[in-house]
């Protein structure tokens, strides 16, 4: 079976699918600002660069030997602007280097280099022999392969190293999605490298095989996981500022007349211990924190954890999971209801409610409500 016209299809499936992304992203989506500048760079380079291989290995190239020598140095621009989209993405972008103008620099200067040689080699080489811009080709990538290694350390140390710059976005995202991409362009470097040293030694080029289908599959991923995730930061970032005004949250006094059938069994002291806690538990907006365990509010009332556990499940109806969760549900619910928080991800709202994914955040959802929360949104 020949692999190489699988590969050559997902590479320009991957290029037109990566510039729908940036039209889309430009012309349809509201949330444009240097963020996603930088991500939707990310995307045009990689399409552009794959683009360009695709034209050359399918005979594309016009016959013009400017055109056939002119190989544009897209990939030196991918891994700068990534690293400036991590820094934004962080909001730390005024702590850290900034590589954009030394990039663009690089970039110039060896475009001015090859059409240099081009035109040397085009009045002054008999035959046309190529041999010098092949030399040039080799030591160009090698050198933009050092310094795209350099720029990807940087961000694995913004990310994995410098916790401390990390502290407000990590309010907001847990970064995984950020920690697996650049495993995944680990992988992506080990193949840039066996490939240069592959077509080093034996000139054959489908030794590039293996990283055109990684950066093929990484086109597909990076795109739009990181447009999805900008998205959700950003709402959360102003979801959080709006619940600082308590007018969007719920109130213990409707909680108390609404939300729970007490058991008649139990006395009146129990009961109002059980108010106590509720009201403790809305009022300090504790439920919206994912990390709410049983031990912070028996330490904070001073109660122990049997006797806090024995009012929630007699009150409640529920085991503590379930009653924080159903604090958090009817949070959302209100969310979900008004019109002002139309525009807002489903997804950043169950966050900002207190869950700690989208599926506990659905699930819940669906078990306290019978519907998604799709659905309860579309009835308002």
């Amino acid at each position: 079976m020949d692999i190489v016209p699988i590969i050559n299809f997902l590479l320009i499936a991957g290029v037109i699918q990566g510039f729908g992304f940036n039209l889309v992203t430009i012309f349809v989506k509201k949330k444009f600002n240097k963020t996603v500048v930088f991500l939707n760079l990310v995307v045009l380079f990689i399409s552009l660069n794959n683009l360009q291989r695709w034209l050359i290995d399918n005979g594309f190239i016009s016959d013009l030997f400017l055109i056939q020598q002119l190989e544009v140095p897209w990939y030196v621009l991918i891994f700068p602007m990534f690293y400036a989209f991590t820094t934004h993405f962080l909001k730390i972008e005024n702590k850290v280097n900034d590589f954009i103008k030394l990039t663009l620099l690089v970039f110039i200067i060896e475009i001015i280099i090859r059409l240099c040689l081009i035109s040397y080699v085009y009045y002054n080489v008999p035959n046309l022999n190529d041999a010098l811009i092949e030399k040039y080709t080799k030591i160009e990538e090698i050198c933009n392969l050092i310094y795209c290694v350099f720029l990807f350390v940087n961000t694995c140390l913004l990310i994995f190293r410098k916790h401390s710059l990390l502290n407000y976005i990590l309010a907001y995202d847990d970064l995984n999605w950020i920690k697996w991409f650049i495993k995944f362009g680990v992988l992506i470097i080990i193949f840039w490298i066996f490939a240069i040293i592959v077509k080093s030694n034996t000139g054959n080029e489908m030794a590039y095989i293996p990283l055109r289908f990684g950066t093929s599959i990484l086109l597909y991923w990076i795109g739009y996981q990181g447009f999805y995730k900008y998205n959700i930061v950003q709402d959360r970032i102003s979801l959080r500022s709006t619940i600082t005004n308590n007018n969007v949250l719920i109130s213990s006094d409707i909680e108390a007349n609404k939300s729970f059938n007490y058991n008649e069994v139990h006395n009146e002291k129990h009961k109002n211990e059980f108010e106590a806690i509720k009201n403790h538990i809305i009022n300090k907006k504790l439920y919206l924190d994912p990390l709410l365990g049983m031990e912070t509010i028996t330490s904070e009332l001073g109660i122990s954890k049997s006797h806090f556990s024995k009012l929630i499940n007699t009150y409640s109806n529920y085991n503590f999971s379930d009653f924080i969760n159903s604090l958090r549900v009817k949070q959302a619910k209100k969310f979900l209801s008004k019109d002002e928080f139309s525009a807002y991800t489903i997804v950043a709202i169950g966050l900002e409610c207190g869950f700690n994914s989208k599926s506990t955040f659905y699930s819940a959802f669906k078990k306290f409500t019978s519907q998604t929360p799709s659905d309860f949104r579309a009835q308002f």
